[in-house]
């Protein structure tokens, strides 16, 4: 997603927690295409040039997929918000791909694109860049295609809930891998809430299978329409402590500076992290 990208609401329900209630409030208000425009529309959605916040995103993933050990049957994205480009690497290495969120309108967006309909976003300059970097010599169409085949269904997801996909999920579990992208720090109201909700997640994950996450750093709001959501800032020092604690080995740990020129106004985001974590065994 953008730099700050926080995907939009894999979970924040209302319960007797205030904090968690006030997220799930202002997300009532999210608007997935105003989300998209500010993230994905240049600058931020310029793929052009090298140094620029889409192409290194893409880039850890398709490199640490291309190292082969990220691989399996089953793969979870938690929180996948209106957004496809985070799992153009992942579907070649996985065949049955589960994308969730907290928002019905987001589900919506998804299902637009899966389902080619008239009016879905346009991702096929990020498919291209990824046939591109991954030198496969595979063509865009290809890789949507096979992304879209792969992805067996598209669910609600609270990642505050110990079971986030609810009791009786008909996704296999548990998964060999999950992908993140800019989901626990946007729906977390602080960093304990942020430290349950990977908790969670990782229950839906088998031992020693991985976890790519990807997030803002040092982020404290953003814009997505007329709403504006509030996010728990964390830096790389938190997140490989938040990995630990919930008992990953950290593979890598990778971040990203925002530059100037691609600070709009939109979010104050600062940076951009990427975590390749493994869950330990006995976990």
């Amino acid at each position: 997603m953008s730099a700050a990208d926080p995907s939009p609401a894999a979970g924040a329900a209302p319960n007797s927690d205030p904090g968690r209630a006030a997220v799930a409030s202002a997300y009532q208000r999210f608007e997935p295409r105003a989300y998209l425009r500010n993230n994905y529309a240049p600058p931020r959605g310029d793929l052009s040039s090298p140094d620029g916040v889409g192409p290194w995103k893409l880039r850890c993933l398709a490199q640490t997929f291309a190292t082969g050990e990220v691989s399996g049957h089953s793969l979870i994205d938690i929180g996948s918000g209106p957004t496809i480009y985070q799992l153009l690497s992942a579907c070649s290495h996985f065949e049955d791909i589960t994308m969730t969120d907290f928002l019905e309108v987001n589900r919506q967006e998804l299902g637009l694109w899966l389902r080619e309909e008239p009016g879905a976003f346009d991702w096929s300059g990020y498919s291209q860049h990824v046939c591109l970097i991954e030198g496969k010599g595979e063509s865009w169409q290809e890789k949507e295609r096979q992304l879209r085949a792969r992805v067996k269904r598209v669910l609600h997801v609270d990642v505050h809930q110990p079971q986030p996909l609810g009791a009786g999920s008909l996704v296999p579990l548990p998964a060999d891998a999950l992908v993140s992208a800019f989901c626990l720090e946007a729906v977390s109201p602080d960093l304990p809430s942020f430290q349950r909700a990977l908790d969670h997640i990782t229950a839906l994950l088998r031992p020693g299978g991985h976890l790519l996450l990807i997030g803002a750093l040092e982020e404290s709001w953003y814009l997505a329409g007329e709403a504006r959501l509030v996010v728990v800032p964390v830096c790389k020092e938190e997140v490989m402590e938040a990995l630990v604690r919930s008992g990953y080995e950290v593979r890598d740990l990778r971040t990203y500076v925002m530059p100037a020129c691609l600070q709009t106004g939109v979010d104050d985001v600062k940076g951009v992290f990427f975590a390749w974590a493994q869950k330990k065994v006995g976990v």
